[in-house]
C-alpha cells in the first residue's frame, strides 16, 4: 500500500501547490511517485503538463470525492502526493484527509497567514487526529525572525512544525513558469530552493521511521 501525503491549506497563495510539485520532484528520485491534482484550479496539472520531459513522477487530476477517498487502494506506487483546494468544507478535501497518513501544511509566518492556518488545523484536522506538520514558507531571508517567532506560536498552540523553512527566491516562480520542478531549476538559486525541499523531504522520512 503506497503512503499518501496531503498538501493542504484553507486559504490559497501559501505555496501549497509549489510544496506538492517539489516534494513529488524530491521523492521520485528514490520512489515510485504520483501527484494527484485535487484541486479544481488545476494549476498542479497546468505546471506539469508544460514539461514535455516530465519531472520523474506520474500525475493524475481527480476532484471526485468518491474517488478520491479510494486512493490508498492504487497500486504501483511507493507514494501518492495529493495538492488539495484551498477550502475547508469541501468533500474532495474531507476525502483525502480522512485516508492520508500525513499532512503537511504550508503556510507563510504573516499573522493572517497563521490565524488562518490554525483555523484549519482546529477544523480539518484535530477531528480525524491524522499526523500532520507546518511548514513555513515564503520565508523573507532578510528577516527569519518572523519564521521564527511563528514556529514558536505554533508550537506553544501544540501545533507540530517542521525545522526546515521554505525561503522565499524567485527560483521557485521560474521554475514554474518553465514548468519544471525545482530539482530541474538551473537558475539563479537553484541550490537553496532546492535543498530546502530536499530537508523538508529528509524530515517527512525520518518522522516515517519512528
Amino acid at each position: 500500500m503506497p503512503k499518501i501525503i496531503a498538501i493542504l491549506n484553507g486559504k490559497g497563495g501559501v505555496g501549497k501547490t509549489t510544496t506538492a510539485v517539489n516534494l513529488a520532484a524530491n521523492f521520485a528520485k528514490k520512489k515510485k511517485v504520483i501527484l494527484v491534482d485535487a484541486d479544481i484550479q488545476g494549476s498542479a496539472s497546468w505546471w506539469c503538463g508544460r514539461n514535455q520531459q516530465g519531472m520523474g513522477f506520474d500525475l493524475s487530476q481527480e476532484t471526485d470525492p468518491k474517488l478520491l477517498g479510494n486512493l490508498g487502494k492504487i497500486t504501483g506506487y511507493d507514494l501518492v502526493v495529493v495538492d488539495t483546494p484551498p477550502a475547508l468544507r469541501s468533500e474532495a478535501l474531507a476525502a483525502v484527509v480522512a485516508i492520508a497518513d500525513y499532512l503537511v501544511l504550508p503556510t507563510p509566518p504573516a499573522a493572517m497567514d497563521l490565524a488562518v492556518l490554525v483555523e484549519t488545523v482546529k477544523a480539518a484536522i484535530i477531528p480525524v487526529g491524522t499526523s500532520h506538520r507546518v511548514l513555513l514558507t515564503k520565508v523573507d531571508t532578510r528577516s527569519m525572525g518572523e519564521a521564527l517567532e511563528a514556529k514558536n506560536t505554533l508550537m506553544g498552540l501544540g501545533i507540530p512544525t517542521f525545522n526546515t523553512f521554505i525561503r522565499a527566491y524567485k527560483a521557485h516562480e521560474r521554475a514554474a513558469l518553465e514548468g519544471i520542478a525545482i530539482t530541474q531549476w538551473r537558475g539563479g538559486n537553484a541550490r537553496e530552493a532546492d535543498l530546502d525541499y530536499r530537508r523538508v523531504a529528509d524530515e517527512l522520512q525520518r518522522e516515517w521511521r519512528k
